[in-house]
Order: structure tokens, then C-alpha cells, then sequence
């Protein structure tokens, strides 16, 4: 039977009546767009970092409702390898937010028993980049509660081939029979080869694409889309987004 559960209270959050979760039933794995952060700025006379760091809150928000509701991996995309295209100092302040972030919340993070873990070509990140996110994932390594994943400097094209091109090798040098080549295989190569896949897909702004995030990974995913700018989604959006999932019909090809 469905189970009352209680939603934190933010002061950015839409009045609503709490919705009855089953708890039993939540997706294993969420993986979220977070759009809309330019836009949101753009609309209050603010510059689009502005909405960077206002979309910094944000996730800690839902990073601790989603541990609180027993969601086991989260996947945030927080940076794609087509970012890159954006002003200098734009992408400079969005190299400064994984710091800013963890600096500030690492601590509530190892008390909350997440681990954090990154996906994406890391080598490229700026150094203070990559010193963040390294200390974070090594102070993390032993927790076991919700997995923090964030997708930075991610394309979901570039690790596919990334993937192939690692099986060509094996193939090139006799370790491996095309033959043997499987859909698991393949996926064995993938950034996310240690995580489960995706069971919700969440996209804010009201964009309704992929946008070269986990092509492989979302197949049988269900997608979840809302005009909410990200600035703006609560813990309300993200237990909407969550009933819904709870109500589809997942048949995976069958009948």
C-alpha cells in the first residue's frame, strides 16, 4: 500500500499536498539535466552565472531528499563536452562550481553517506577542478549510500566511440572474437559500467531532448520533462517526477 511521505520544506517550494510514494517502488537510478540556469538569470536582469549558483543549491537540495528517499545512484549532468562553446568567463565559473560545491557541502555529504564519483574525460578538467573532485571521491570511496554521479566534461557520443575503440584494440591484438562481442560487453566499457542504468530521465526548461547524455544507458529509461527552470525545482518537483515514474507502465518490449 502506498506510503505518505513527507517532503522538505525550502522556501522556494510550490504549495501542494504531499503525494502518496511507494516507497518499495522508487527508481534505482536517476539521472538529471539540469537546464535552465541562464534562462532563469536572463529573466531577473541577472548574468547567466548568477544562475549557475543559484542552481548550486539546488542540487544539494535534491542530492539530500533523493539520499533521504533511498534513490541509490544520482546522476547529475554538470558539464558536456559541447560546454565548452560557451563564453570564457562562463566556462571558467563553471570549472569554480564542482570546487565551490564540494568545498561547501563535502562535509554533509560524508555524513549523509554518499560517495561521489565522476563520468566523463576528466583528464581535460582545469588542476583545482580535478583536486576537488579527486579529494571528494577519496573521501567518499568507502561510503555506501547514495551514489553522487556527476557527468563532467561528458558526451555521450565520445564514450561510446571511446568504448569501441577500446574493443578494436582487443580484437586488433587476438584478445577478443568479434563474435564474442555482446551488448554487455559493450556496456562494460562505458563510464558507467560499475552503476546501474538509469530507470527516470529528468530534464528542466522545458527542452524535451537528450542532448548527448547516456544515450546507451537511457534505452528503457522513462523521461520526465518540466517547464521548472532548474534555479526553481524542489523536492515537490522531484516527488512529482517520482509518482509519475511510479504510475507508467514499464514493459521493456513485452506485452
Amino acid at each position: 500500500m502506498p506510503i505518505k511521505f513527507p517532503f522538505a520544506k525550502t522556501k522556494k517550494q510550490a504549495e501542494a499536498q504531499p503525494l502518496g510514494l511507494d516507497h518499495t517502488h522508487l527508481p534505482k537510478h536517476v539521472a538529471i539535466i539540469m537546464d535552465g540556469n541562464g534562462r532563469w538569470a536572463k529573466n531577473r536582469g541577472m548574468p547567466r552565472i548568477a544562475g549557475h549558483k543559484e542552481g548550486m543549491g539546488v542540487v544539494k537540495r535534491i542530492v539530500s531528499y533523493a539520499s533521504d528517499l533511498g534513490v541509490q545512484v544520482l546522476t547529475l549532468y554538470a558539464f558536456s563536452t559541447e560546454n565548452w562553446k560557451r563564453p570564457k568567463n562562463e566556462v571558467e565559473f563553471l570549472m569554480k562550481l564542482p570546487v565551490d560545491f564540494l568545498n561547501t557541502y563535502l562535509p554533509e555529504l560524508i555524513e549523509k553517506n554518499v560517495q561521489v564519483r565522476t563520468i566523463g574525460d576528466f583528464d581535460v578538467l582545469p588542476p583545482h577542478t580535478k583536486k576537488a573532485v579527486q579529494e571528494a571521491i577519496e573521501r567518499t570511496k568507502d561510503n555506501d549510500g547514495l551514489v553522487l554521479n556527476f557527468a563532467l566534461n561528458y558526451g555521450s557520443r565520445f564514450e561510446m566511440v571511446h568504448a569501441v575503440r577500446q574493443i578494436a584494440e582487443k580484437v586488433k591484438e587476438g584478445a577478443l572474437d568479434p563474435s564474442d562481442i555482446s551488448e554487455e560487453m559493450f556496456s562494460s566499457e562505458l563510464y558507467t559500467s560499475e552503476l546501474i542504468e538509469p530507470d527516470l530521465l529528468i530534464r528542466t526548461s522545458g527542452e524535451q531532448r537528450l542532448s548527448n547524455f547516456l544515450l546507451w544507458q537511457l534505452a528503457y529509461a522513462e523521461f520526465w520533462f518540466t517547464e521548472v527552470y532548474w534555479p526553481d525545482f524542489n523536492e515537490s518537483h522531484f516527488e512529482k517526477a517520482l509518482y509519475d515514474f511510479q504510475n507508467r507502465k514499464r514493459r521493456f518490449g513485452g506485452v
